[in-house]
């Protein structure tokens, strides 16, 4: 039962500025990862810390780092689709209208 692909796949012309931006998002989210391995490693105290309504420091970093995984996640979308579209536009015009 091969029902073969969804949709007919092409050329990724923002595969370079994507995955650029990837490895971008990437590094800044493992230097903010690495501070909170850093503090609960030699600061250990700190991370015990009331920081907040009674939560401390580590509960607040740990939600904070899956927030900031999910808005990373959405930038990282809006901004690619956002240059998908304008290279394929690019493109369309470029060959006279027609689409492909």
């Amino acid at each position: 039962m091969d029902h073969g692909p969804a949709a007919k796949l092409g050329k990724d012309n923002a595969s370079s500025i994507k995955s650029k931006l990837g490895v971008i998002l990437f590094f800044v989210y493992l230097i903010i990862y690495a501070g909170f391995v850093a503090i609960s490693i030699f600061s250990l105290n700190t991370m015990g810390k009331i920081i907040f309504a009674g939560v401390n420091l580590a509960v607040i970093y740990g939600f904070g780092l899956i927030f900031l995984a999910i808005i990373m996640g959405i930038t990282y979308n809006s901004i690619c689709t956002a240059y998908e579209n304008k290279l394929n536009k690019k493109l369309t015009q470029n060959e006279g209208g027609v689409v492909k």
